[in-house]
């Protein structure tokens, strides 16, 4: 049998591609985050027969996989800033991105130069045309299996230390789950795209929990007599791994959550022997304020102004999709003292998202709606999130154009002494960041 023909490693390839131009090779192929998602291709063959053409690079990783409903950017953030504070090499892979796509690949907690990007970009679509040619698997690689296959590569020929790993939809079937990992993180589960993962608590937590491997470790916040924890405990006993749960408080903050799942992976991996450059065991206090403040990300509760010809406007900018998000988010914000007054919330959904049940956490904060829409995204009509937000019972108006609509929710916030919260999508918050100051 003749063997699959490799693709020349990041240290032979040209270092003059333009990223735009990748991008745009990149951008025909097929991309679910973009369309209706029932119809997506299910398997990891096609990422597997990629990652054999380029060398096989997630081999050369240590890995800690994370997973779960929310919360998932900020834990695997607070893992690679502990892991920096030890001194150690880190990558990172995110999704969704907010301004750019370079956010997706992080090296010591910045995403990666354009020209790196763009070579590991190259090779990777060069693998899924040579794919094509051979009539193998990879033929049928996604716009994610390609810029995962891309973040791999990069990993594994940078000599890092550890890569921290963010599933970008699911576990079980998610281009993220061809690598191993030492630590599985299920965060929570909640219900998110039915429609894909099942529709209970139980059978979106078997999917989550489809990145857990012989061997690793699995840490969660998802109690074991809860519907979606029995299942992850389940699949941890039948697999030999223990589960390990944080200490949290009961009305805890989303970023005291996030951190406690952190923690507890930098205390087990002290546990069992890995180290920091100074020698010492990692710890979950390596947490410190400083390396805190270094993974907040953008679009996650991120604190912002918009100006307005009667004064500048607080926003709120946080990309929560789902109801039991949205009531974190804006059970954290309640506790601002500087956000007293009412809310108006600008709101594009995806059409697989739950959108009566996303206004109705909304309404119940007596919030005011001005519904939006993303172009060239699958979504719900913003006049069609009007007439929701109305039968709740909220004032609401649609304004279709995101920009057209910042200006209608922040002069509304101005006029009633408010502040305004965009939400419901990441990109959403990336069209509009711009838009706004820090």
């Amino acid at each position: 049998m003749t063997p699959t023909p490799r693709i020349p490693s990041l240290l032979s390839s040209p270092s003059d591609v333009p990223l735009p131009a990748v991008l745009d090779r990149l951008d025909r192929l097929t991309d679910w985050e973009k369309r209706p998602r029932g119809g997506m291709r299910v398997g990891l063959d096609p990422m597997r027969d990629l990652l054999h053409r380029l060398g096989e690079p997630h081999e050369r990783l240590r890995v800690i996989h994370v997973g779960g409903t929310k919360g998932k950017g900020s834990v695997c953030a607070l893992i690679e800033a502990g892991l920096i504070r030890a001194g150690l090499r880190v990558g990172r892979y995110a999704s969704p991105h907010v301004e750019s796509v370079a956010e997706r690949v992080c090296l010591q907690g910045r995403p990666v130069e354009d020209a790196r990007l763009a070579q590991a970009l190259a090779r990777a679509l060069d693998a899924h045309e040579a794919a094509r040619r051979d009539g193998t698997a990879g033929q049928d690689a996604t716009w994610f299996d390609v810029l995962t296959a891309a973040a791999l590569t990069i990993f594994g020929e940078a000599g890092l230390d550890w890569a921290v790993i963010e599933v970008g939809l699911g576990g079980r079937l998610d281009s993220t789950n061809a690598v191993g990992s030492e630590v599985a993180v299920v965060t929570n589960v909640a219900l998110e795209h039915t429609e894909i993962l099942g529709t209970t608590r139980a059978a979106i937590a078997a999917e989550k929990v489809g990145i857990l491997k012989p061997g690793a470790v699995l840490v969660t916040t998802l109690p074991a007599d809860d519907e979606a924890g029995a299942v992850v405990a389940a699949r941890a006993a039948a697999l030999g791994c223990p589960v390990l749960r944080p200490a949290i408080s009961d009305g805890a903050a989303i970023e005291e959550e996030n951190a406690a799942l952190a923690g507890l992976v930098l205390d087990h991996l002290g546990r069992s022997g890995a180290l920091g450059r100074d020698g010492a065991p990692l710890r979950a206090n390596l947490l410190d304020a400083a390396a805190r403040a270094s993974a907040r990300l953008p679009g996650r509760l991120e604190r912002r102004r918009v100006r307005t010809a009667a004064r500048a406007v607080p926003v709120v900018l946080d990309g929560a999709h789902v109801p039991f998000n949205l009531a974190a988010v804006l059970r954290d914000l309640a506790r601002a003292p500087d956000l007293s007054g009412p809310c108006i919330a600008l709101v594009a959904l995806a059409g697989d998202k739950d959108a009566a049940g996303f206004l109705s956490v909304l309404a119940g904060y007596g919030a005011s709606v001005v519904a939006t829409e993303m172009p060239e995204r699958r979504g719900h009509a913003a006049a069609a999130l009007r007439a929701l937000a109305a039968a709740e019972g909220m004032e609401a108006e649609a304004v279709a154009a995101p920009d057209a609509g910042l200006t209608r929710a922040a002069d509304l916030a101005a006029r009633r002494g408010g502040w305004l919260l965009v939400t419901g999508s990441l990109h959403l918050v990336g069209a509009l960041r711009a838009a706004t100051e820090a």
